[in-house]
């Protein structure tokens, strides 16, 4: 059934919430979970859901993205038709780049038309969730719809952010809401409004005859926006209620769309019972995996030095030396060195931390090298004029960013001191070591 379908991945976005993380790079090419990247888990449910015929729409910063693309997603069979390929902006319509989500897809109907699908499944790059997209497809047949969006329930506080939908009883879509104010609630369900996902299925001519209308009328060219509207007119659209696959209570769908909606998704998954389950064989997730060797923590005959790491991910690659790591996300060949005290903080691949460093919060992009003694994380006011903190108190450290380091070669002693003294007990703060 999926395989005369055709995937279209949206994956140009600039991600300006997510800066600077996004600075050099695109928002779905962001790591998240150690050596996952937030696209992984858009393209693991087409894999696991059976559809091989992918187009990813990119266009800013895209190089990163692009790479990642070559390198981890080479797995399908292109003898049998299937194909995992980008497609950047290539003006064939005009001269402008993209100018909405719909107009991404109206400037590659010729690569879309020559595959000659009998349904467009159009997803985003950026949101972690687990999704079977053959069922949403068979639901979308079933009713012949012209479209069909997956809807999720949230509560009304929430439905500023969403496209909210208006059902009847058999899930048609009869009213449309593009972030409203004062929504329009799911029927027996006043505190909760079914709100769009950003993932639609469509009738292939339908959605070709809409989008060649929205692209001769001055609008914003979005799908929410333009053109739902314009199909809910002449067209059966349905809303098919989200089935989560990843097998908890609640359901699990996350827009990724602020740094301390990153923060808070990734250290989440460093608890007992995380909301997300990376765990399960049923449902593998799949990424690029650098060739590194087991993850080591050293220096065990030093008693209360051993590195160590706990409530926390570490990645292959990873060397944790005489530090302790806690409650964190170490993301591939990272290097700790001893003397460190790393809570509560992301580290993409690649960061390297020199002895007597002390991270709390810390979000620290790829490749950077914390310096020795360096603290950050604990004085707000000093953090808040050096580098980008967001309303939570979470710092990002970025190969642009000038590094205060707090250290002397007395402070250097207390601190190796402290730290064979100190068993499981913390490092002196900041306050309490001689200044340098």
């Amino acid at each position: 059934m999926a395989h005369d379908a055709l995937v279209i991945v949206l994956a140009g976005g600039a991600g300006e919430r997510l800066y600077p993380l996004t600075k050099e790079r695109a928002k779905p090419a962001v790591f998240f979970g150690g050596p996952y990247r937030i696209i992984d888990f858009t393209l693991s449910n087409c894999l696991n859901s059976g559809m091989r015929r992918i187009f990813i729409v990119t266009q800013y910063k895209s190089l990163s993205l692009n790479r990642h693309i070559r390198m981890g997603w080479n797995v399908v069979a292109e003898e049998l038709g299937d194909f995992i390929e980008i497609l950047p902006p290539q003006k064939r319509v005009g001269e402008n780049w993209y100018l909405g989500t719909a107009d991404a897809v109206y400037q590659n109907l010729y690569s879309i038309v020559r595959e000659d699908p009998r349904d467009i499944v159009l997803l985003a790059g950026d949101h972690v969730y687990k999704m079977d997209y053959s069922r949403m497809l068979q639901f979308h047949r079933d009713r012949g719809a012209a479209a069909t969006l997956a809807a999720i329930e949230v509560p009304v506080a929430e439905a500023r952010r969403f496209g909210v939908l208006q059902v009847d009883p058999s899930d048609r879509i009869v009213g449309f809401q593009e972030k409203p104010r004062d929504p329009i609630t799911i029927p027996g369900q006043p505190g909760e409004v079914l709100a769009s996902m950003g993932i639609y299925i469509f009738d292939a001519p339908a959605l070709v005859a809409a989008l060649e209308a929205d692209a001769a009328r001055p609008t914003s060219h979005d799908f929410g926006r333009d053109i739902l509207p314009l199909l809910l007119k002449e067209h059966p659209v349905y809303a098919y209620r989200f089935t989560d696959e990843n097998k908890k209570a609640s359901q699990y769908w996350r827009d990724i769309g602020t740094l301390d909606a990153y923060f808070e998704a990734n250290l989440d998954l460093c608890h007992v019972n995380p909301e997300f389950n990376m765990y399960d064989p049923e449902w593998p997730l799949r990424t690029y995996q650098p060739q590194a060797p087991p993850a080591k923590f050293v220096f065990a005959d030093e008693g209360s030095r051993c590195g160590r790491a706990l409530d926390s991910i570490v990645s292959a690659g990873c060397i944790i030396s005489g530090s302790r790591v806690i409650g964190s996300v170490l993301g591939p060949n990272v290097r700790v060195h001893s003397y460190c005290h790393i809570e509560e903080s992301i580290l993409m691949p690649g960061v390297r931390v020199e002895r007597h460093a002390r991270l709390r919060r810390v979000i620290v992009d790829r490749d950077v090298v914390v310096p020795r003694g360096a603290v950050i994380g604990y004085d707000p006011e000093d953090d808040r004029r050096r580098y980008t903190v967001t309303e939570k108190g979470v710092v990002v450290l970025t190969r642009d960013d000038e590094v205060r380091v707090e250290e002397s070669a007395p402070a250097a002693l207390q601190i190796e001191a402290a730290y064979d003294r100190a068993g499981e007990e913390t490092l002196p703060p900041p306050s309490q070591r001689t200044p340098s």
